[in-house]
């Protein structure tokens, strides 16, 4: 089995130098860096990556605290984070908290344990334990998708996220202006920041469409499909239900579906209908979803860039970054012609 020795041999330089080509902890010349990568190709050196985590105290591996892996928008995330994190040489360690606060803190447990060098998670209504284990254990982490107010004794953890308000108050307003006057909203988990900013915006539409807001419309769907059908039926059974419905997830949004078939009504015919989160298959319902589309993969990307930079330098400033969603027009609202291509929300 070859080793570092015998790749410096080859390359025609120090094994100081091949360690900095394959570790990245120094720049190398082009030249240099060919030949080193040339040897370790023709030898067949592999590092010895627990050798290597010994001495470095980097496992070079990403732990992923993912609340649902089975939900299309969590996978885009996943496959966000994955592509960036194997492009900068890390491995991914996956745990599925459920949206469980007791078990999203077994899972950062979990994960630490494994020494991964850094931790991203999509925090639960209820982060303070998942906070609390972060800042005892120093553990670098990134909050993804949904945001966390940081207190002046929180750990420094940075944050990525869509926005949410915005997007929202533009499918308010965009049914409002076809007409529409009693628009419900089936929201999600209380305690989310999405869910939060999600009401914002539904709250703001209204407002700017002149439309008075009615407490009767807005029901709370715990952002799971029976959870929007749930809603979904309690808005129906309204003496005066709405016309037209904003879901504020997808799970919610099939959830909606499946409440408004099994009481034999159409969408757009009967109830117009918009939703958060563009899934694949929503242009191949009939009719076709009118959505606002979530950069998933750009958060995980993004999320990943985030940790590295905190590993680069763990004193820096905390950092919220926020990425702009895309409103996707087609058939659910009532319009008879969509336009053929994605317009950016505000």
């Amino acid at each position: 089995m070859a080793t570092m020795a015998d790749v410096a041999r080859a390359a025609a330089v120090s094994v100081a130098t091949v360690s900095h080509v394959l570790n990245g902890t120094r720049p190398v010349r082009p030249g240099t860096r060919r030949a080193v990568l040339d040897a370790v190709e023709r030898l067949g050196y592999a590092p010895n990556g627990l050798a290597r985590s010994l001495v470095t105290s980097r496992t070079r591996s990403i732990g992923l605290a993912v609340p649902t892996t089975g939900n299309p928008y969590f996978t885009e995330i996943l496959q966000g984070v994955e592509t960036v994190a194997l492009e900068h040489g890390y491995s991914l360690l996956v745990a599925d908290p459920h949206d469980d606060p007791r078990r999203e803190v077994g899972a950062a447990r979990l994960l630490h344990e494994r020494r991964v060098d850094g931790v991203i998670a999509v925090p639960s209504a209820d982060p303070g334990g998942l906070v609390a284990h972060l800042q005892r254990h120093a553990v670098p982490a990134v909050f993804l998708d949904r945001l966390v107010a940081a207190g002046d004794d929180a750990p420094r953890i940075d944050q990525v996220c869509a926005e949410s308000a915005g997007p929202t108050a533009l499918l308010v307003g965009h049914l409002a202006g076809l007409g529409h006057r009693r628009i419900g909203l089936v929201a999600g988990r209380p305690g989310l920041s999405t869910t939060r900013e999600r009401v914002d915006g539904y709250l703001r539409g209204l407002a700017e469409a002149g439309l008075p807001y009615d407490a009767g419309l807005l029901a709370h769907g715990d952002s799971e499909a029976a959870g929007g059908e749930r809603a979904t039926a309690a808005l129906l059974t309204l003496a005066e239900p709405p016309t037209a419905l904003v879901t504020a997830n997808d799970a919610m949004t099939l959830g909606a579906l499946r409440a408004l078939r099994d009481r034999g009504l159409s969408v757009p015919g009967d109830i117009a209908l918009c939703c958060f989160d563009d899934f694949p298959w929503a242009d191949l319902l009939t009719p076709r979803l009118t959505a606002v589309a979530q950069p998933g993969r750009d958060l995980g990307a993004t999320a990943v860039r985030l940790l590295l930079e905190r590993l680069a330098a763990p004193d820096r400033p905390a950092r919220t970054v926020r990425l702009p969603c895309s409103f996707v027009h087609r058939t659910s609202c009532g319009c008879p012609e969509p336009p053929s291509v994605k317009g950016r929300t505000p």
